[in-house]
C-alpha cells in the first residue's frame, strides 16, 4: 500500500495540529497528512496546565510567546469564544527581601525585551489596577515591595509575603477545545488523519522523499514535519537525526476545595522560595524509612497552582516538581502516591487557608507528562537533517501556550515564506555554531 502527500507532519498533538492548521488554513497548503498512532491531543497535550504567559527571561521567547497569544486571541474570536482564555496573570509570591528584589531586577529585563510595562507598587503608592484580571486591558507586571499592598489586593497569602510580581498578560485557556477548534478548520480544508506509527523515512539525494508506516503503507511527500512531543527523539532517529533533548517527569493534582479557600478570580500564584514543609516527627521518620528522605529537607521554589473550572466549580489545580526525574517517556507516566499531599502541603505555605485540608486531605486526582526540552530549554523549529525534514517540538512545558506561534513559524519554513527575526533563535542549526553558549546557570524560565 502507498499514497502521496505534499506535507507529512508526524505528531497529531497540539504542536502537529498546529503546523497543520497553518499549512493549510493560512498558507493553502493542499495536501497535508497528520500521523499519530493514537487520537489527536491524548498523549501529552491533555495532561497540561493549560496556561500561557508572555513573561520569559530572553528576548526571542518574549517575541515568540507575545506572537503566540497575539494569534490565540485571534483565533479565540474566530471561535466565538469556544475555548475560554483567561488574563488573571501570574502572581510570583515570595517571603524574602532578597528574592523580591531579584524578581523586581529580572522584571525590568524582561520588560526591556517586550514583554510590557512594569509597574511598581510601594507601600506609599498603590495604583494597582484589577480591572484587566479578564478583560485583557492590561499587559505587562505589576510588582509589589510591600507584603501589605500585596494582601491588601491577594488577602488569602501568608502575611510571611514581603511582597510579589503579577504578569499581567498570562492566564490560562481550555487546551482542549483550542487544539480541536485548529484541527476542525484544518479537517474543513482537507487534512487527512492517518493512525498508524512512523517507523523510517526514505532519502533520496539528500531529501526526503517518503515516510514510512508500521501498518506497511509508504506515503511519498514533498516535506515531513516531526512533531512527535516527548517521542521527538525517537521518531527523529529513525531519520537518522540526533537531537539534544531530554526528557523529565512532571506531574499535576487536582482537588476539592469544598471550603472555598482559593478565590474563583485568583490569578495562577506560585511561591517562588524553597520550602520546609511542615511534617510531625512521626511523619519525618515514615518518610525516612520509606526511602523518601528527600522529602523532609528543603525542597525548590516554584509551587504552583491556581483554580480549575468556572465560578462555580470546586476545583483547584496544583503542581511542583519537587523531585527532577530524567527519564525515557513511558506510559501510562507513573504516578508518585505522594504527590498530592506533597503539593497541598506547598501550596499552603503561599495560601495558609490550605492548611485546613491536612487533617482530612481530600482525594487528589493525579496525572502527568514529559518535559521534552533542550540544555537551555528553547524549542526547535526549523531544517534538521535531509532536505525537506523539519522540527516542531521540544517545548517543555510551555507547549499549549507556544503551539500557535511555533506551528505558524515551522508552517512557513516548510513552504519557504519569510520568517520573522526571532526565528533563528530556535533554529536547530544553533548548535553548530561554535559561538552559542549555554551557560551553566541559564534561567530557562520553567516552572
Amino acid at each position: 500500500m502507498s499514497g502521496r502527500a505534499d506535507v507529512v507532519v508526524v505528531g497529531a498533538g497540539i504542536v502537529g495540529v498546529a503546523v497543520a492548521h497553518h499549512l493549510v488554513v493560512r498558507l493553502g497548503v493542499a495536501d497535508v497528512v497528520v500521523v499519530d498512532p493514537r487520537p489527536p491531543l491524548t498523549l501529552t497535550s491533555d495532561k497540561s496546565t493549560e496556561c500561557f504567559r508572555n513573561w520569559w527571561p530572553s528576548r526571542p521567547m518574549v517575541e515568540l510567546m507575545n506572537r503566540s497569544i497575539d494569534l490565540m486571541e485571534e483565533m479565540a474570536a474566530a471561535s466565538d469564544a469556544s475555548f475560554t482564555l483567561s488574563r488573571r496573570g501570574y502572581l510570583y509570591v515570595t517571603a524574602d527581601p532578597d528574592r523580591l528584589a531579584e524578581l523586581g531586577r529580572s522584571a525590568e529585563r524582561i520588560a526591556g525585551f517586550g514583554a510590557g510595562e512594569l509597574r511598581t507598587h510601594t507601600a506609599g503608592s498603590d495604583r494597582y489596577l484589577p480591572d484587566g484580571r479578564d478583560g485583557g486591558i492590561l499587559g505587562g507586571a505589576d510588582l509589589f515591595t510591600d507584603g501589605e499592598v500585596l494582601r491588601r489586593h491577594f488577602p488569602f497569602l501568608t502575611d510571611a509575603a514581603v511582597g510579589g510580581l503579577h504578569v499581567r498578560r498570562a492566564g490560562w485557556l481550555d487546551a482542549q477545545q483550542f487544539g480541536m477548534w485548529m484541527l476542525r478548520q484544518a479537517l474543513a480544508r482537507g487534512v487527512t488523519l492517518i493512525r498508524d506509527r512512523v517507523v523510517g523515512f526514505e532519502v533520496e539525494a539528500g531529501r526526503v522523499r517518503a515516510v514510512r508506516l508500521e501498518g506497511g503503507a509508504t506515503l511519498g511527500c514533498r516535506a515531513a514535519v516531526l512533531a512527535a512531543g516527548p517521542l521527538l527523539g525517537e521518531v527523529a532517529a529513525t531519520a537518522g537525526v540526533t537531537l539534544p533533548l531530554r526528557s523529565e517527569l512532571h506531574l499535576k493534582t487536582a482537588f476539592r476545595d469544598r471550603l472555598g479557600v482559593v478565590p474563583r478570580d485568583a490569578p495562577m500564584m506560585i511561591w517562588a522560595d524553597p520550602q520546609r514543609l511542615a511534617w510531625s516527627e512521626e511523619e519525618r521518620r515514615l518518610l525516612v524509612e520509606e526511602g523518601r528522605s528527600e522529602l523532609v529537607g528543603e525542597l525548590p521554589p516554584a509551587c504552583h497552582g491556581r483554580p480549575e473550572g468556572g465560578v462555580d466549580s470546586p476545583w483547584v489545580l496544583a503542581l511542583w516538581e519537587f523531585r527532577r526525574v530524567v527519564s525515557e517517556p513511558v506510559f501510562p507516566v507513573p504516578v508518585d502516591p505522594l504527590y498530592g499531599e506533597v503539593v497541598l502541603r506547598g501550596m499552603s505555605t503561599m495560601i495558609p487557608g490550605l492548611a485546613s485540608y491536612l487533617d482530612r486531605l481530600p482525594t487528589p486526582v493525579v496525572d502527568g507528562g514529559y518535559y521534552t526540552k533542550t540544555p537551555e530549554n528553547r524549542p526547535l523549529a526549523g531544517p534538521v537533517g535531509p532536505e525537506g525534514l523539519h522540527v516542531a517540538g521540544a517545548v517543555s512545558g510551555f507547549g499549549i501556550m507556544v503551539a500557535a506561534a511555533l506551528g505558524e513559524l515551522v508552517a512557513r519554513g516548510v513552504v519557504g515564506a519569510e520568517l520573522p527575526p526571532y526565528a533563528a533563535a530556535f533554529r536547530p542549526e544553533r548548535y553548530e555554531d561554535p559561538h552559542y553558549r549555554i551557560a551553566d546557570d541559564v534561567d530557562s524560565g520553567q516552572l
